[in-house]
């Protein structure tokens, strides 16, 4: 089986474009760039999505999601099927380049590759960490399928982007049995235990943990949380991270400063860069996978 009932996304991928800055990397870029939500030829997209997202993200949806997609039932396909498919996916989010999405899962690898060559689980987290964008492919809405994650069943906190104006119309930012600092967990009860809003991160790592997959654990939170900047650039949330979490911040922000800054124009050789990459999956995630 394969993934059926192909569409193209109709927006921008909030999740490329706007993106907060770490402090510690890119010191010479204009932090403008990355935090601009005021103006630009894609913000009246950037924000709808957030609106539809900030709207319909409540903890009934996401149990709905899970219930859905964390059976791994929809699609049987190898990593490298998953990876060259996102080329099916229209990405308007990047004023400055235009190529496949592929690309950019390989540029990132290959930066991983030249600062930690000795990790190959890491590089691979690298080239697969955006795969889970395929739900778009079996007709998922952009805004269950990309851009910043958080938690559902508490507060939303205020480094979520556009939180000022997008939760409006979300039932649970009424709910009193929501809206607390801790909601409907305990204090530091570990993001384990913290159901996330739906999107590509989290199906992604339950269809590495379905699977079996054997990439270590920093790089399954990698997969799981690179998209929860409150928490890994905004500082939010805290109070519900346990020893672990907290140990694994690190390994999320070194992943993420080769997330957002490998794009460039010079393009990959994927032909001759496949190889190398079929190996590393041959290693940790090998053969037909469900997803």
């Amino acid at each position: 089986m394969r993934v059926v009932n192909i569409v193209r996304m109709t927006g921008p991928d909030p999740s490329l474009a706007y993106r907060p800055i770490l402090d510690l990397e890119q010191k010479d870029k204009d932090k403008t760039e990355y935090r601009n939500f005021e103006s630009g030829s894609l913000i009246d997209r950037v924000y709808n999505t957030y609106k539809l997202m900030h709207t319909n993200q409540t903890l009934d949806f996401v149990k709905q999601k899970h219930s859905e997609w964390s059976g791994c039932g929809h699609a049987q396909m190898e990593v490298m099927e998953a990876v060259i498919s996102l080329d099916q996916l229209v990405d308007e989010s990047d004023p400055d380049v235009d190529f496949p999405n592929s690309y950019h899962a390989f540029q990132t690898a290959e930066g991983i590759r030249r600062e930690h060559p000795h990790k190959d689980w890491f590089q691979l987290v690298g080239l697969i960490h955006d795969i889970g964008k395929i739900m778009a492919l079996s007709g998922e809405p952009q805004w269950a399928v990309v851009g910043d994650t958080f938690p559902v069943g508490c507060r939303f906190e205020n480094g979520i982007v556009f939180r000022d104006s997008t939760f409006v119309d979300n039932p649970d930012d009424k709910n009193p049995a929501y809206n607390s600092e801790c909601g409907i967990y305990k204090p530091n009860c570990g993001l384990d235990n913290v159901l996330m809003s739906w999107g590509h991160d989290e199906y992604l790592y339950r269809v590495m943990k379905f699977n079996k997959c054997t990439i270590p654990e920093e790089g399954l939170y990698m997969i799981r949380f690179h998209s929860f900047y409150p928490w890994h650039s905004h500082g939010d949330y805290m109070h519900l991270c346990d020893d672990k979490d907290m140990s694994m911040i690190p390994w999320v922000r070194e992943f993420n400063k080769f997330d957002l800054y490998t794009k460039t124009t010079e393009l990959p050789d994927i032909k001759k860069l496949k190889p190398y990459y079929q190996s590393l999956i041959d290693k940790y995630c090998p053969g037909v996978l469900k997803w």
